[in-house]
């Protein structure tokens, strides 16, 4: 769905007639290039909307190249719960992002000031946007880094689709021929079963739809077999046995042999 949108929106637009502008566009990078440019623009499908974390003392909320917490310009702020009082974390005019294969790293950086720690420098958030096969998108707080002197920072983590790269199908040609055939034949089956009964009252074989038809094709196709298969050319007849009559066999006449013997 979200690669869906993602795809979709800028079309749509071109096929207008107007030249698509993307709201991750809002952001404005430190430093200019293609590759960061194209890492904002998978994040689209976040774009418009809140991330909102709580912890004890303060809310974290979190926008994609939008104003965090209806705050001008920042893309991430911090809510302190007791006064409601906003403090920007980073701001989406300065930001860097850093892709891998199914994460993004995105920073915004230009924050409010330390009041004491951190040598006062500027506030920054770092926003681990990973990969995730839920259907939920979660927001959490990793650590805050303020412990130093320099390059102190927040780390974020959000999980998306968004981020998740294409996987090309698998399915070769043939694969997906035959499986149109299949569902093909199982929506003339089941349709055909339906009609047989429903509509015409048809009971047992009768059923199948086209009955007379496949039975047709079915004799027609053993007499092929048995034409290509079989030989039917003249053979003598193999010889066979005859069985023993069970009647008793008339008497024979006694052969005498008397003129054999010497006189």
């Amino acid at each position: 769905m979200l690669l869906s949108l993602r795809i979709i929106t800028p079309l749509f637009v071109l096929l207008a007639g107007v030249q698509a502008e993307f709201i991750t566009d809002n952001c404005k990078l430190i430093a200019e290039s293609k590759s960061q440019q194209n890492a904002l623009h998978l994040l689209e499908p976040l774009t418009n909307r809140s991330f909102t974390v709580a912890e004890e003392e303060y809310s974290y909320i979190f926008q994609v190249c939008g104003d965090a917490g209806g705050v001008k310009g920042a893309g991430l702020v911090q809510q302190e719960k007791k006064t409601g009082k906003h403090v920007q974390v980073g701001c989406y005019n300065q930001t860097r992002a850093i892709k891998g294969s199914d994460w993004i790293l995105l920073f915004y950086e230009g924050g409010e000031r330390y009041d004491s720690h951190c040598s006062k420098e500027a506030r920054r958030a770092m926003i681990m946007i990973s990969c995730t096969t839920s259907t939920e998108e979660t927001f959490s707080v990793v650590l805050e880094d303020n412990e130093k002197q320099q390059d102190c920072y927040y780390l974020f983590e959000l999980d998306s689709k968004a981020v998740c790269p294409i996987i090309p199908s698998k399915l070769s040609a043939g694969s997906i021929l035959l499986i149109v055939v299949f569902s093909c034949l199982a929506v003339y089956l089941t349709g055909g079963f339906l009609y047989q009964r429903l509509v015409v009252g048809a009971k047992g074989v009768e059923q199948f739809p086209n009955y007379s038809f496949w039975s047709e094709i079915g004799n027609l196709s053993a007499d092929g077999c048995d034409f290509v298969c079989r030989s039917r050319g003249n053979r003598e007849e193999p010889p066979t046995y005859r069985g023993v009559a069970t009647e008793p066999l008339g008497e024979e006449p006694e052969e005498r042999d008397d003129h054999l013997l010497p006189m």
